[in-house]
Parts: structure tokens; sequence; C-alpha cells
């Protein structure tokens, strides 16, 4: 049984990007829902879409006036901040194991603890955590700027969306560029901001099997090294840009 809406990685190089925010959710337009905010309890205003059948849970089970722990996919807006892509909803204590089947695990694991006492809607990483991991292409130690690029799973057609990139804050040394990093971060207001971090190693460049190449930007070769897996849709993972 799942005791946690983010499961865990199963391997070193998972990428992901995936968190929780507890807030309520202003729909746009109350008819559709689609569409909206995440109003938080400090005020912040993060805006969000709702994705996949969790859109069908919080029409039938969901009260909409009263605060949540959502289970969000994080993206960068360079000029609005942070933007959430809600999947799912953490609450043990309302949801029934009865509505599992309109609540898929990987996006609302909640539906497994109907029994549960409402102490145990909390996580132990608390509010707000959120756990992205991919390749570290921009750091700025001095400003404290960190830009992560996560890779997506390959859509049922066999298409590979683009990868997108996350802006972050936080202090890692510039020895890590290209590097695949594991980051615990937290949101405050706009932002998420760096807690700790795990370098898992170096990221192997396109046209690079080595992971290391020579300045003219070829290149070399009798290296070791591969492509790093995405995560799968069921383990947490992105499943669009």
């Amino acid at each position: 049984m799942r005791q946690h809406p983010i499961s865990p990685v199963t391997e070193p190089t998972q990428y992901r990007a995936i968190g929780v925010v507890r807030g309520v959710y202003v729909p746009t337009d109350a008819e559709q829902l689609t569409r909206g905010v995440i109003r938080t309890a400090d005020g912040t205003e993060l805006e969000a879409v709702v994705l996949g059948r969790l859109l069908t849970l919080m029409r039938r089970h969901i009260n909409l006036e009263e605060p949540h722990l959502w289970v969000v996919y994080p993206r960068s807006r360079e000029e609005e901040g942070l933007h959430m892509q809600m999947v799912g909803v953490w609450e043990p204590s309302t949801l029934a194991a009865g509505e599992e089947a309109e609540s898929p695990a990987a996006e609302s694991p909640a539906t497994e603890s109907p029994a549960a006492d409402s102490p145990q809607d909390a996580l132990p990483e608390g509010d707000d955590y959120f756990s992205v991991r991919g390749e570290l292409i921009y750091t700025r130690p001095e400003t404290g700027d960190l830009v992560v690029k996560v890779r997506v799973m390959p859509r049922p057609d066999g298409s590979r969306p683009v990868p997108f990139k996350l802006q972050l804050k936080g202090d890692l040394p510039l020895e890590h560029l290209r590097h695949f990093v594991a980051l615990n971060l937290r949101r405050q207001a706009q932002q998420l901001q760096l807690e700790s971090f795990e370098v898992i190693g170096p990221v192997a460049q396109r046209g690079n099997r080595g992971g290391k190449g020579r300045r003219d930007g070829a290149a070399s070769k009798g290296g070791k090294g591969g492509k790093a897996r995405p995560a799968a849709a069921g383990q947490g993972g992105p499943r669009r840009p």
C-alpha cells in the first residue's frame, strides 16, 4: 500500500519534478474547474491547471471551499512565477477506499487509507515540499540561482516531448554543472528554495557518449556513460511539459 503521494525512485537517474501544496483551489470558471489558482495560507496565488481523473474526484468528493494538500507538477514562468499542474490530492482521513477506481494510485493515492486519522494527512516532509531530479544546467552561487533540466517520458505514440527547465533558488557549486542532481526543495511564495541535494553523477551530453567532450565541442571516444531514463508516469514523473 502506498503511504506517500510521492513514490520512491526506482533508479538513480530517474527524472522527475513533483511536490505538494496546501491551499484552496479557486477555479476561474466554477462550471469548468480545469483552470484557476491555488490560494495558500501565506497569501500566494499559484496559477494551476487540473489534469487527469483528479477533475472527477474534485467534482464528486472534494469541498473546494476548504484547503487541501494538492499533488502537483511544478513549472516555471519567468514573469508569472510558478505554475502548477494538479494531478492528485493527499487526504486519507476523508477519501474512502471505494473511490480508488476514480483516483489512480499514481495521482491520488490517498484513497488507500480510509481509516486514517486527520493527523496522518500530514507528510514527514511537511507542506510545500518538492522533489526535483534532473540535470543542473545553470548555477550562480553568488545570487542563489539554479536551473535544472527535466526530461519527460515519451508519449504513447513514441514522440518525445521537449525537456523543460525549472528555475530554482539555492547554492550549488559550479563543479556540479552538467551533473544529475536530486534536490529537496520547499516552496516559498512563488519560488522553490533548495533545502538539500545529492549529486548523482555527470550527464553524458548529446553527441558525447563519454560525458567529457573536447573544448571544440566534439565528442571524446572510449568513455563510459549513458543517457538517463525518464521517470514513468506511475512513479511520480511528469507526463508532459
